[in-house]
C-alpha cells in the first residue's frame, strides 16, 4: 500500500487498538505514514542528529546551517571531518568537545568499515540499533530516530523520548511520566505501527514533532 490508502489502513488500525489514540486522531490531524520515493543520505542523518543533540529545534538548525557552509552548501564527508582540526571546527560551528568527538567517531567508524550504513538499512531494527550505538556519542534515542525518520521502519518505540513520556502521561492521565517499562506496555496495542503512534503523541503535544528530545 501506498500514500493515502497505507495512512488509512494504518489509522484504522491504531484506532480499533486503543482508544485513546483514537481520541487523538479525531482531535490532532496529522499525517501517520509518508509517502518517499527519494533517496536519503544516511551519514549527513547521523551528522545532522549529533549536531542537533539535546538543543532546541531552531539552534540546532542553526548549528547544521553553520556545519554546511563551512562545506560548500552540503554535509561534511567522514574524510573531511577528519582531516579538520577539532579545535577549528568546534570554534567554528559553535560545538561542544564532545560533539566534536562524536563526529569524529562516527567518521572513523564508517571509514574504516566498522559501520556500513548500508548493511545497517538491510538490518532488523534490533541489530541496526546495536550496530549504530556501537558509535561513541549515539545512544538509544539518536538510533531510534535514524530508524523513525531515515529508514523509515514503521514499528519503532522511542521510549527515550521525553515529549513521548509526557505526551503519554498526558494523554493517559498517568500520575507521573512512564518508565521504559510501562510505555512498552502501554505500546504493547500499537504493534505492528508504534512508530505512527509516537507521531500522533508528538503532534497531540503541540504540532511540532520535532521538539522531542533524547540523550544522546
Amino acid at each position: 500500500m501506498a500514500g493515502a490508502a497505507a495512512d488509512r489502513a494504518v489509522r484504522e488500525h491504531l484506532s480499533a487498538a486503543d482508544p485513546v489514540i483514537a481520541g487523538l486522531l479525531e482531535r490532532h490531524e496529522v499525517l501517520l505514514v509518508e509517502e518517499d520515493d527519494t533517496e536519503r543520505e544516511h551519514y549527513a542523518a547521523l551528522v545532522r542528529s549529533i549536531v542537533g543533540q539535546q538543543l532546541s529545534t531552531h539552534v540546532a538548525r542553526i548549528m547544521w546551517e553553520r556545519l554546511l557552509e563551512r562545506y560548500g552548501g552540503r554535509p561534511p564527508t567522514p574524510e573531511e571531518v577528519l582531516a579538520e582540526d577539532p579545535e577549528e571546527l568546534r570554534a567554528a560551528i559553535g560545538l561542544s568537545r564532545a560533539k566534536v568527538s562524536f563526529l569524529r567517531s562516527l567518521a572513523e567508524h564508517v571509514t574504516t568499515g566498522e559501520l556500513d550504513l548500508d548493511e545497517v538499512a538491510a538490518m532488523e531494527d534490533r541489530e541496526a540499533i546495536a550496530a549504530l550505538t556501537a558509535v561513541r556519542g549515539i545512544g538509544e534515542w539518536s538510533a531510534h530516530m535514524f530508524l523513525m525518520f531515515q529508514l523509515r521502519r514503521p514499528d519503532v518505540l522511542a521510549w527515550g523520548d521525553l515529549a513521548i513520556r509526557r505526551g503519554v502521561m498526558e494523554a493517559y492521565g498517568l500520575p507521573e511520566m512512564p518508565d521504559r517499562a510501562r510505555l512498552e506496555e502501554i505500546a504493547e496495542r500499537w504493534r505492528p505501527h508504534r512508530t505512527a503512534a509516537c507521531r500522533v503523541i508528538w503532534w497531540s503535544l503541540d504540532g511540532r514533532s520535532q521538539e522531542s528530545a533524547g540523550e544522546g
